[in-house]
């Protein structure tokens, strides 16, 4: 209450449920109505868990976006409009939103929006596009109000950002032909930067432990576009209708895993003695006091390796 009183400009404030406030069994959803209740409509006031308890970490990121999708307007204009969702960096959504412009898609909207007064209208016509692979609940959230999914890879690296592109430009009907012109540039860039970077990963043998629901798409990018073997690849969740483009795009017999039994999979990563262990901080220091090397998982994404001018960083 304090915080709104000493700051009149803000207009969307979330109360995020964390491990201790949920151990102690904090009514964050009740603090939130009453206080939405006493500051609307100048202040909406959300909810979501971000504690991680009976999640992945990701899946604060998909909480919050659900929580949004009540308070979109609804979409009144006919026809098709393309929603992007999934937080992306500023640059990285700025040059989302100039190569769809260039191609001839206008009415482009991305949620999160940047500032809490531009939230994107969603309805029927709407088609969204998932910019991350762990937004299960935020998807089921828009479809039922009334918009579709355009099935896609996710935008890792040239091969999925490229797809994924032409997925929302097929799905909202710009050609083909522009398609090509726009993304010719930026895709030989890109495809450089990585030849160039890629090279160090070139035949290392990756074990990727169940972290972030990231793993799919990111064994992707390390074995197609950056030549590194995969071990093993968990992951918490398979969510198989949204990733069943990246799904197709895995070497034939790749070893997928779902779910938890973390002894299991160490006996097996001890075993394989991979190259690189792909795993969340709690694994990493004794995974690296045996002598392997670990990367987190969460470290991958945030390398600029969305879009096309920043491909091909991972490798640095």
């Amino acid at each position: 209450v304090r915080l709104l009183e000493r700051r009149p400009d803000i207009k969307l404030l979330f109360l995020v449920g964390s491990c201790p406030s949920e151990v102690i069994k904090l009514d964050l959803h009740r603090a939130a109505e009453r206080l939405s209740r006493r500051f609307s409509p100048s202040v909406r006031v959300l909810n979501y868990s971000g504690s991680g308890i009976e999640t992945t970490f990701t899946q604060g990121e998909d909480a919050c976006l659900a929580s949004l999708v009540p308070e979109l307007p609804a979409k009144k204009a006919a026809g098709a409009s393309l929603l992007v969702v999934g937080a992306l960096a500023d640059v990285v959504e700025d040059q989302f939103a100039r190569l769809f412009a260039d191609m001839g898609m206008d009415d482009v909207q991305f949620l999160p929006a940047r500032r809490a007064q531009d939230l994107p209208s969603v309805g029927p016509g709407t088609r969204y596009l998932l910019a991350q692979p762990f937004l299960a609940t935020t998807a089921r959230a828009l479809e039922q109000r009334g918009a579709a999914r355009i099935p896609a890879p996710y935008p890792l690296g040239v091969e999925g950002t490229t797809l994924w592109l032409k997925a929302a430009a097929s799905a909202m009907g710009a050609s083909a032909f522009d398609v090509e012109r726009v993304t010719a540039a930026p895709r030989a860039r890109a495809s450089l930067s990585v030849k160039r970077r890629g090279a160090a990963l070139a035949g290392k043998r990756v074990f990727f432990f169940p972290d972030s629901q990231l793993e799919i798409p990111l064994a992707r990018f390390l074995s197609r576009e950056l030549g590194a073997a995969l071990v093993e690849i968990g992951t918490p969740f398979l969510h198989r209708p949204h990733l069943a483009e990246e799904l197709a795009l895995l070497p034939a017999g790749a070893a997928i895993s779902e779910g938890q039994d973390v002894d299991r999979q160490l006996d097996r990563c001890r075993a394989a003695r991979p190259d690189i262990v792909v795993c969340g901080l709690g694994l990493a220091n004794p995974l690296e006091a045996e002598g392997m090397t670990t990367k987190w998982s969460i470290e991958l994404m945030f390398t600029p390796i969305q879009g096309y001018d920043q491909a091909g960083d991972l490798a640095e």
